[in-house]
């Protein structure tokens, strides 16, 4: 198979914790190469950036306000990208066993929005950021990443993770500390990404706080953003055709009908472990039975 079918077929079939890494991958990829050709045509100005990114200032937003969209999936360093999608895909699969993925994708759009919000109060609010107002700029996912850290921990505090030279930790911890380093560094290098943060963990405390009294702020907006965020043709249910005719044709049919059973075993096997924990022959199958459609 070749690797843009195996990346084609991921995206159809994984899950939005899948189609999110993959976005953040491709527009990072987008923005590099595009500063690359800039570069070697002589072209040091990298301020097409500024479309993407959200502004502090709101007169500047006011003249692209879809970066307050556009900036969740925008990042230019690679350890900030790195970082972000380890974090988003740590805490994404743990908050995928208890809940739908629908909830992830609104969860990551309003996280970030919340962390937009939060940036450009506090650039407007507070005197100590005049002076930067005008030249400030917001990229990267981790306002919306840490909504899920939040709202995993607030839902599942005790969970446990592995970290590399500390080993286990409950999540609740991991949240903690980072929400005060958050607060008593606003006022250091990476202020309004700081307050981003806090704007983020914000939303997710108080999402998953009143989800689990029963109030799901997400749920007229799930559907939205579900379409906003297949960019392919609507999944079909494989199917294998065999004719239950003639006696002649029952060792055939018989072979189509095993057929029939393996590909809906692998559509189980996606729906409850996701694309990722197919082995190469089930995604093999699964791609030529994808091509037979």
């Amino acid at each position: 198979m070749a690797l843009t079918d195996e990346i084609k077929l991921s995206y159809q079939h994984g899950s939005y914790l899948t189609r999110l890494i993959y976005i953040n991958i491709a527009i990072w990829i987008a923005v590099r190469l595009a500063a690359v050709f800039l570069v070697l045509g002589g072209n040091e100005d990298l301020s097409y950036i500024d479309w993407l990114a959200l502004p502090a200032s709101f007169g500047q937003f006011l003249s692209r306000p879809w970066t307050l969209f556009t900036y969740m999936f925008l990042h230019y360093e690679l350890l900030h990208i790195l970082m972000n999608l380890l974090w988003l895909y740590s805490f994404g699969r743990i908050f995928l066993e208890y809940h739908q993925p629908r909830k992830l994708l609104c969860l990551y759009i309003f996280g970030g929005i919340s962390g937009g919000l939060f940036f450009m109060a506090a650039y407007n609010f507070f005197p100590y950021f005049r002076h930067a107002i005008e030249f400030s700029r917001l990229l990267g996912a981790s306002a919306a990443v840490i909504t899920i850290v939040i709202a995993t921990a607030v839902y599942v505090p005790n969970h446990v993770l592995h970290l590399i030279l500390i080993g286990p930790v409950k999540i609740k911890w991991i949240a903690l500390v980072s929400v005060v380093l958050y607060v008593v560094n606003l006022t250091g290098d990476n202020a309004g990404g700081n307050f981003a943060h806090l704007g983020g963990a914000c939303w997710g405390f108080l999402y998953m706080s009143l989800l689990k009294s029963g109030i799901d702020l997400s749920a007229r907006s799930e559907r939205f953003f579900d379409r906003l965020f297949i960019w392919t043709k609507p999944k079909k249910k494989l199917t294998v055709e065999y004719n239950s005719g003639s006696y002649r044709e029952y060792g055939y049919n018989r072979s189509k009908k095993q057929q029939q059973e393996e590909v809906n075993r692998i559509l189980d096997k996606i729906s409850t472990s996701g694309y990722d924990a197919l082995s190469i022959e089930e995604k093999e199958m699964l791609f030529r039975m994808s091509g037979k459609k």
